[in-house]
């Protein structure tokens, strides 16, 4: 009969808690603490920029046959407990027209002296909450100094654009696209770029992918679901450059900090972005802190440009056009230069578990 021998099996240390500490590491644990971060600041932002609409300083032009009579008006307007309007006298109702077509106020109030009942323009095609909020305060306003309100649309929603969001839904799907590019092109070959030629690679990558997105997302919203009306070419080119602008800062963030950076631009563009970027509730409805950072980050510099290629022939879109150029040619940058200053050392596979 054979003595049973002593094992040597040097297998993983028994007991949970050892089995814990050996299927999860340091690494995986704290990225769990950052998806945990990302999950309660998307909490924060979304129900802190939407919870309880406000409006607040909404630019109005008034305009009167006599100035006396739209100067009054405007100082009643601008007294209003809580201060929601910013009003101004224009001098004809011309210019006052202009104003709202060219994104230069929200809305019009012309006072007719000779009569009971006031006309205000407004544009639904800016976002329907942002004219309906107008429209009560003004209202209600013009009912305490015993007159009334008829409301005029002058850039009015296209009728499959409900509440006049498409613009909005369509600008965030090309930033999902944008940073969903780049991540990809990252993970398949490590977080960082290995090399300068890597990086030119993946940016030019990026642009066709931003050329095909952006035609197929204007078409989209535009002859087959006949959502918003306006140039597709216009539209084209717009969302060409939101997804690179996107996609360029989110190669930046990678090449800087690696698959954190990844975390970086869902919290840039998702977590901070979307909610402030004026679709639902346009800039004046939202708090201080999601108006001030709205027009600055692409989803609501193209939502604002989307609106004015859409309904103002472009009007108003040079300035985010701008904004969304000037994340295009920032990110390229730091994708670049981070490269360079890599010198080609190759970075691990995304989800490795090797050290950067």
């Amino acid at each position: 009969m054979t003595p049973p021998t002593e094992s040597t099996d040097t297998g993983p240390p028994q007991g949970f808690l050892a089995e814990i500490k050996d299927a999860v590491t340091t690494r995986a644990a704290l990225l769990l603490l950052g998806v945990l971060v990302l999950q309660v600041a998307f909490i924060t932002s979304y129900i802190g920029a939407f919870h309880h609409p406000v409006p607040s300083g909404i630019p109005i032009a008034v305009t009167a046959p006599r100035a006396q009579v739209a100067e009054q008006s405007a100082k009643q307007l601008g007294d209003l407990p809580g201060k929601p309007l910013d009003p101004h006298v224009v001098g004809t109702e011309a210019a006052a027209t202009a104003q709202v077509r060219n994104r230069d106020a929200d809305g019009a109030l012309i006072v007719d002296p000779g009569g009971k009942t006031d006309r205000l323009l407004v544009a639904s095609g800016a976002g329907a909450s942002l004219s309906q909020a107008l429209a009560e305060i003004v209202g209600r306003a013009e009912s305490a100094r015993g007159r009334a309100v008829r409301i005029v649309d002058v850039a009015p929603a296209y009728a499959g654009d409900a509440r006049g969001l498409s613009s909005f839904y369509l600008v965030i799907g090309w930033c999902v696209g944008g940073y969903l590019c780049a991540a990809i092109l990252a993970i398949s070959a490590g977080a960082r770029p290995a090399n300068a030629a890597r990086a030119v690679i993946r940016l030019s990558a990026l642009l066709v992918y931003a050329i095909a997105a952006g035609l197929l997302g204007a078409v989209i919203a535009g002859p087959v679901l006949d959502a918003l009306p306006g140039s597709i070419w216009g539209l084209w080119g717009l969302g060409t450059l939101v997804v690179f602008a996107v996609g360029a800062i989110t190669l930046a963030l990678q090449g800087l900090a690696g698959v954190i950076g990844i975390g970086l631009a869902i919290l840039l563009v998702v977590v901070f972005g979307n909610p402030s970027a004026g679709g639902a509730y346009p800039y004046p409805l939202l708090p201080p802190f999601w108006s001030a950072i709205g027009p600055a980050l692409p989803p609501g510099a193209g939502t604002y440009a989307a609106r004015s290629l859409t309904y103002f022939k472009g009007n108003g879109a040079g300035g985010p056009m701008l904004v969304l150029a000037a994340w295009a040619v920032v990110g390229a940058a730091v994708t670049l230069a981070s490269a360079f200053l890599r010198k080609g050392r190759p970075g691990p596979a995304v989800g490795s578990g090797l050290p950067d």
